[in-house]
């Protein structure tokens, strides 16, 4: 592949660009079906005059339907997005940005899909694909599986679909909930996983964070602590990396704690633990659920975020938490390399 692909750019350098153009325009209408050409030029930053011939060649292949409501891939064009994916990823430039990422990250895997989710929250959606097509690679029967939650983690949930080794295993929240939109809770997470895979799933209704005389009281309650038990010896923990400022405000921190995170420069949470840039936690929220150890016990950690705007916070918790996969976007993947360039 990568020997056709250097000819073809050599020859016919305008082939591999008019490719990558239209894979992208089919991709984008894949994932934010039905929707229209104005819409869609808004997400591709692109004139709508691009779009439309980009559209009206998809569209004579019978790889698109246009309806009053908006795009949709056909059944061709599914097909197609399946089997471009591997070429069009090499061509472009997603394995070179692994293996850099890999070897400067010392992890053993990572998969990098094309975009910046800054700017199109749909490319969220292509990491979620991408890490339910690791799972059915990897995933063995009645394994647990602990999820956190986030619009990344409800991403992943999105595109889950079911397979036979699903169907034996048990979706978890890998924490309780912080209080955002339902959809994004780690509860409703593991249950749409679940739903979607055809496996079971077990859920633990419990704020977070906790008072510490909640935190003692809860961990008595029988039923919690079976809970507990479970999430806490997940084989597999798919988890986000969020922003410190962010999450310290979405669980509305105090006033005192929210100036001890700014004091100690926090730049990433993950877990209810927020580090510094060098991987020091600075601080961690009192709550139920996966701690550190737990995810240093897991079989298999997959870490999913991406975004230009989180390279410093991804790299902040690779400094101290682990991680066997980390699955993140173009944008991410190129701050990140720039950022261990300088260091």
């Amino acid at each position: 592949m990568k020997t056709i692909l250097r000819l073809q750019r050599q020859l016919y350098p305008e082939i591999v660009q008019t490719m990558q153009s239209r894979y992208t325009v089919l991709q984008s209408i894949h994932f934010l079906q039905p929707i229209g050409r104005r819409a869609l030029a808004r997400q591709l930053s692109e004139t709508e005059r691009i779009v439309r011939r980009e559209i009206d060649f998809l569209e004579e292949q019978n790889f698109i339907r246009i309806t009053h409501k908006g795009m949709y891939t056909t059944e061709a064009g599914e097909q197609i997005l399946k089997d471009l994916a591997p070429f069009m990823h090499e061509a472009m430039g997603m394995r070179k940005l692994e293996r850099k990422l890999q070897k400067r990250l010392r992890v053993e895997e990572v998969i990098v899909v094309a975009g910046n989710s800054d700017q199109n929250e749909w490319i969220k959606q292509s990491m979620g694909k991408a890490c339910v097509q690791f799972l059915k690679k990897h995933l063995r029967p009645e394994e647990t599986i602990a999820v956190t939650g986030g619009t990344t983690m409800a991403a992943i949930a999105s595109e889950m679909t079911p397979f036979e080794v699903a169907k034996s295993c048990l979706y978890v929240p890998a924490r309780g909930g912080i209080g955002e939109r339902v959809e994004n809770q780690a509860n409703t997470i593991a249950s749409e996983m679940a739903r979607k895979a055809g496996g079971d799933y077990r859920l633990l209704y419990v704020p977070d964070p906790l008072s510490e005389s909640s935190y003692e009281t809860m961990i008595e309650e029988p039923v919690i602590a079976e809970t507990l038990s479970i999430i806490n010896d997940a084989d597999v923990v798919v988890h986000g990396v969020g922003d410190a400022l962010t999450m310290a405000e979405r669980r509305r921190t105090s006033e005192r704690v929210l100036k001890k995170i700014k004091d100690e420069q926090a730049i990433s949470e993950a877990f209810g633990y927020y580090f510094n840039q060098h991987g020091k936690v600075v601080h961690q929220v009192r709550t139920l659920g996966i701690q550190l150890e737990d995810v240093h016990q897991a079989k298999c950690v997959i870490t999913v975020a991406g975004g230009a705007s989180k390279a410093k916070a991804i790299l902040s918790y690779f400094k101290r938490g682990r991680s066997d996969l980390l699955i993140t976007d173009e944008g991410a993947a190129r701050a990140m390399l720039e950022v261990l360039k300088d260091s």
